[in-house]
This record gives structure tokens, C-alpha cells and sequence, in this order.
């Protein structure tokens, strides 16, 4: 398999883009004319630049509004093109791509443009080169790669071939399962993108919103297979237009890239038998079954108001590590880490972030297997010195550069409770009903959101969310969730755009702290708030506005509404079930704990009770403009 990307997709100078491509993986590259443009080498310098890299340029890209024109318009045209073949031997690649003509002066008529073709296929002879023709989705007489097929096809040239583009195809409702008609030899490149709905005009949706393969919501596997089905074996490129994608690093999007299309034809080599590609053969997406642990790096007067926390929730101290200062907490299936090293990772996260989630453990079906996948797709492995009697967990890096580790009982992982740790000597503390971890609230950047949604969809066997609207009083957060399963695991997103909103001030006031809130599940919250109470817990309280609109919004009986003010419980319901959910307070600079209970088949996460939340978690924390001491 030979993967390619047009340096189009993602941020920075040539130099940059190229060092960022190679660095992850890619074969290759689709030069496009504006960065070759804009580079101060000559086009065999950059040519000899791009090889050094360990890269070839799969593709020169694009030539614009050549079919169709007449008299010295279309003498021009060739002369372009003379001048572009020019071009491409010096900078050492075969093909060009040349879209569809928009432009006004432009004639219809298969056969003209194939009579265009046939001679432009002449000329490309001539030079060892080759051209392949794309149809642009808003071409101005062809817009559908069927009708770019009958062009080349009449033009019956050996140089001339036709390039398919996802998003060309897929943006119109072209049924991709046409290309299986098409012969393999003619399909001289591949391009895909992905991107989300939206109805808008094709031209702006493609230049602003396309993102790569399975982070959108378009057919590209279906597309692929079909393309994979015709013999095709060449170069499987991206092509991105994406605002987003402009301003952020080249890298990480360079590697988002690289994992999507490894993760794309995976797909399609497991779901489309007998293709010419030889796709590299990874473990599956991996089932999730639970939340293993969470662990947070603290120290002093927080690690003691932590456990203290704790205890009022109905956690108990049930071991220490036979050799760190790591002290393990439990209630249920839920285990609490307090790590508090001046060695090691978790003291370097302390001292980055103050308190904070560092690592979460995720319960999978087979560790070793997990952690392949994850190698294979470009992720970021984690290695610190095991010590005496410890286990070896894989483990990789993960949002805000926290660690996510893997555990399992088929290799004995999960017996790392035994082998680790000791019996505390601890008083029994009876629990407060919590079972098990409902979700894991990421907070993050909004333009890192897509990045980590593709992490956890192309790793895991989790699938996406819509996004919603968190309306904060000072901005707005997008949200999405990642669900395994029937819901063994559920990790929110949480994308901010501003510092001023409660996950942007989190994000600023932790450096980039990956972990804000942590929700754990009950099959009774009104007895299990009662208790926490009892023990010590405070609340995050509520207006008594909520509860007069809550009983009006939904009919509630009186007696249960004034119960839920009671213990500052805050309620939703949909067609599907309803939810009840209450907070603690803010906690070590933002952090928090939220307790749910889900009747019947609700799926969300309390959505409309976030801006109340957030008010009311505004209202004990530091006043704005106030700087953090």
C-alpha cells in the first residue's frame, strides 16, 4: 500500500509540511502548485529535497480550465500545459491532475473534451508523463466522475487516465459502487476526504470543511472498496481543505492523516476480500469493557482534601503499593489511584498541572493486541522503568499528553490489584451505591477534537456522537461522545475556544490538563446522594429557578422535585428514557466528580442542565479577570 498526501492538507511552509510527512510515515506526496509556488528552490531542487526526505511526488496538482475552449483560449491552454510537463520533469514525477473546467468560456460535449484529451495525451507521450482527469463536484459541464470516465475512455490515450476523489463523488450522491465498472489500469490515482454534513453551497463546503477519513460522515469505505474491487493498486492519497486543519500543527495532522487511511483500508481489506492492494494486516478494533482505574497525580493538602472527597463519597482506602506512595481507593468496579511520587510520571504531571488525572486505565479484551493497533496506527507508546514486583502495562499517550494504559485478564494484567498493592489498614467504610465509571470528560482545545475522535474511533470499537452545543455564560463548548458497546465506556470531548468558558479556564489554569470531571454511575442517586450527605458530601446546589422550571418543563410531581432540591439533583428526559445527575464542588483548580443514574434507555449525558451547571460551578470558583495564585 502506497499512501500519499497532498501538502495542501496540512499547516506550514513546504519545508515544514515535508519534514512533518515523512516523520510519520507516507510514501509520498501530491505537490501542490501553490507551495512548489512559494518555495525559493528551483523545481529539481525541490524535487531532490523531497526524495531526501525518503518521499516521491506522487501527484503534481492541479491544473485548472483546460477542456473545451476555443481559438486562442485553448491555444494557451496547451501552451500551459507544455509549460507544466516542463515543470514536472524537472521536479521528477510522472502525473498531473487536471480538475474539471469551470471556467465561463468553457464548451459541453463528451466528445470535444475527449478530442482535448487525446491530444494533450500526445504531448504528456512525449515527455514519459501522464494525466489524469478529475471530476470537480461543481464543474460547470462535468461534475461526476461518470462522465470524466466517458471522456477518457473516448479519448482512448494511454496517458490519459481518470482520478477519483471521494468527496467529488460522495458530496453529489454518486453512488460509488459505479467505479467497479471501471477498468484498474484507467484509474491512474486516488483521492479521499471525508466531511460532515452540511447543505451548503459544494464549492465552500469542500474548500472549508472536508477532514480526513472517518472523522466526517461520508460513504469513504464504501468509495474505497469500490475502487479497491476494480484491481486498482496505486497510490491512495488525501486531499484536505479544512480551516481547522490550517492553523494547526503539521505533525499531528500529518499523523491524523497516516492513521486514518491505515485505519480506512484495514476496513476495507477485511470487508472487500481478494483486492490487489496489499494492505498491512493489525489486529482489530479493539472491544472496550470497561474503566479500569483512574489515576490522579496530587501531593500535599490536595491529596489529603482528595481522600477526604473520597471518603465522603463512600470510597474506602483499600491498598498501598508495595514500594511508591500510591494509595488505591475503591466503591464497586470503580478504582481511585492517588499517586503521590516525586519520581517518575506522575510527578512530572503534578508539577505541570498541579492536580490532575494523569493516566486512566481502560479494561480491553486483549492488551498486547491493543497496544499493536495502536502502534500500527501512529500512536505514541508510554515506557517507564518497571520496579521489583511491579507488572509491565502497555500503555500510549493521550489527550494533553496524560497516559492511557491496558489491562486484561487473559495475560494476568488485571491481577496487578494483588500483585501491586498491599491490604491498607483502613477503617471499612459501608459505600454510597456507586458502581461503576458512566463516563470520562476530556477537555481539550476545539480545534484537537477531531484528532482524538478519530484516536479513540480508529482504535477502539467506539463509535461518534453528534456534536452538541455546551452553552457556557462566557462562550461555547462543543461536545461529542465516543461510546463502546452498550456503554462499557463513554468518554466525552470537550472542545473550548475561549479561555473564559469553565472548560477554557481549565485548560489554561491546568497548562493543558486532559481529564476535567469524572462521572460515576448509581442505580439509586437519590439514596446514594442521602448518604454521601451524611458522610460529608457537599453538593454543588442548585437554584431554587431550576427546580419551579424543571417541575413545569416536565410535569414532575411536586413531592419528587422538592426531594431533588433537596440533595441539588438536576433532571432530563427524552423519548428514549430519562437521567438524573448531581456534582461535587469545584475541587484543586476546576476538577470535579458528577454521580448519574440512567432509567431505561436514556443516552445522552444531561445536556440541557450544562449551562446551570456551569453557572452554579462559576459562582464558587474565582471571580473573572481574577489571575490563579
Amino acid at each position: 500500500m502506497k499512501t500519499s498526501i497532498a501538502t495542501v492538507s496540512i499547516s506550514g511552509n513546504l519545508r515544514e509540511k515535508l519534514d512533518a510527512i515523512a516523520k510519520v510515515g507516507f510514501d509520498g506526496i501530491e505537490i501542490f502548485e501553490q507551495d512548489f509556488i512559494a518555495d525559493t528552490g528551483t523545481p529539481r531542487e525541490i524535487g531532490d529535497m523531497i526524495r531526501d526526505h525518503g518521499l516521491e511526488i506522487t501527484l503534481f496538482q492541479p491544473f485548472r480550465d483546460f477542456e473545451g475552449l476555443t481559438g486562442d483560449a485553448r491555444t494557451r491552454a496547451f501552451d500551459r500545459a507544455k509549460f507544466k510537463f516542463d515543470t514536472m520533469v524537472e521536479l521528477g514525477t510522472d502525473l498531473i491532475l487536471v480538475c474539471s473546467s469551470v471556467h465561463p468560456d468553457a464548451l459541453g460535449g463528451i466528445d470535444r473534451a475527449a478530442d482535448d484529451f487525446r491530444e494533450l495525451g500526445q504531448l504528456a507521450a512525449e515527455r514519459n508523463l501522464r494525466v489524469g482527469y478529475e471530476a470537480l463536484a461543481w464543474g460547470r459541464h462535468v461534475n461526476d466522475h461518470r462522465d470524466a470516465w466517458e471522456i477518457v475512455r473516448r479519448a482512448d490515450h494511454p496517458n490519459i487516465g481518470l482520478i477519483l476523489d471521494s468527496f467529488h463523488t460522495l458530496a453529489r450522491k454518486v453512488d460509488p459502487n459505479t467505479t467497479r465498472r471501471i477498468p484498474s489500469d484507467k484509474i491512474f490515482f486516488v483521492q479521499l476526504a471525508d466531511a460532515p454534513l452540511i447543505d451548503m453551497d459544494l464549492l465552500y463546503w469542500s474548500r472549508h470543511f472536508r477532514n480526513m477519513p472517518g472523522e466526517g460522515d461520508l460513504a469513504v469505505t464504501d468509495f474505497m472498496r469500490a475502487v479497491a474491487a476494480t484491481g486498482y493498486d496505486g497510490p491512495i492519497s488525501l486531499e484536505i481543505f479544512n480551516d481547522q486543519f490550517r492553523g494547526g500543527r503539521p505533525e499531528g495532522l500529518a499523523r491524523d492523516g497516516y492513521r486514518s487511511l491505515v485505519a480506512l483500508m484495514d476496513d476495507v481489506r477485511q470487508s472487500e476480500p481478494g483486492i490487489k492492494i496489499k494492505v498491512p494486516e493489525i489486529p482489530d478494533r479493539i472491544r472496550v469493557d470497561g474503566v479500569e482505574f483512574i489515576e490522579f497525580a496530587t501531593r500535599g493538602e490536595d491529596a489529603a482534601a482528595l481522600s477526604k472527597l473520597l471518603r465522603t463519597m463512600g470510597f474506602a482506602h483499600v491498598g498501598n503499593h508495595i514500594s511508591k506512595k500510591v494509595a488505591l481507593w475503591q466503591q464497586g468496579d470503580i478504582r481511585i489511584i492517588l499517586n503521590q511520587e516525586t519520581t517518575g510520571f506522575a510527578h512530572s504531571a503534578y508539577i505541570t498541572h498541579g492536580t490532575a488525572i494523569c493516566d486512566v486505565g481502560l479494561k480491553v479484551e486483549n492488551a498486547a493486541a491493543t497496544s499493536a493497533r495502536a502502534a500500527a496506527l501512529g500512536a505514541v507508546s508510554f515506557d517507564q522503568e518497571v520496579g521489583p514486583g511491579e507488572l509491565e502495562i502497555p500503555a500510549i499517550r493521550s489527550v494533553g499528553g496524560s497516559v492511557m494504559h491496558f489491562v486484561d485478564d487473559e495475560s494476568g494484567l488485571s491481577d496487578v490489584w494483588s500483585v501491586e498493592f498491599t491490604r491498607a489498614d483502613s477503617e471499612p467504610v459501608v459505600g454510597a451505591g456507586l458502581r461503576m465509571v458512566d463516563h470520562v470528560a476530556e477537555t481539550m482545545n476545539y480545534d484537537e477534537m477531531l484528532s482524538w475522535s478519530l484516536f479513540y474511533t480508529s482504535i477502539f470499537d467506539m463509535h461518534r456522537t453528534p456534536v452538541v452545543d455546551v452553552i457556557d455564560p462566557d462562550g461555547l463548548v462543543r461536545s461529542q461522545a465516543i461510546k463502546a458497546g452498550e456503554g462499557a465506556v463513554r468518554i466525552t470531548l470537550n472542545g473550548a475556544e475561549t479561555h473564559r468558558t469553565l472548560a477554557g479556564s481549565f485548560l489554561a489554569d491546568s497548562f493543558g490538563g486532559a481529564v476535567q470531571h469524572v462521572a460515576f454511575a448509581t442505580d439509586d442517586i437519590f439514596a446514594t446522594a442521602r448518604q454521601m450527605m451524611e458522610g460529608g458530601f457537599e453538593p454543588l446546589p442548585m437554584t431554587g429557578n431550576y427546580y419551579t422550571d424543571l417541575q413545569a418543563r416536565y410535569g414532575l410531581d411536586a413531592a419528587r422535585v422538592e426531594k431533588m432540591k433537596a440533595l441539588s439533583i438536576l433532571y432530563d428526559e427524552d423519548a428514549d428514557g430519562a437521567f438524573y445527575q448531581f456534582y461535587s464542588k469545584p475541587f484543586a483548580g476546576g476538577l470535579f466528580f458528577e454521580i448519574v443514574q440512567r432509567i431505561k434507555n436514556y443516552d445522552g449525558y444531561g445536556a440541557p442542565n450544562a449551562p446551570f451547571r456551569i453557572a452554579a460551578q462559576k459562582r464558587l470558583m474565582r471571580p473573572k479577570g481574577m489571575p490563579r495564585l
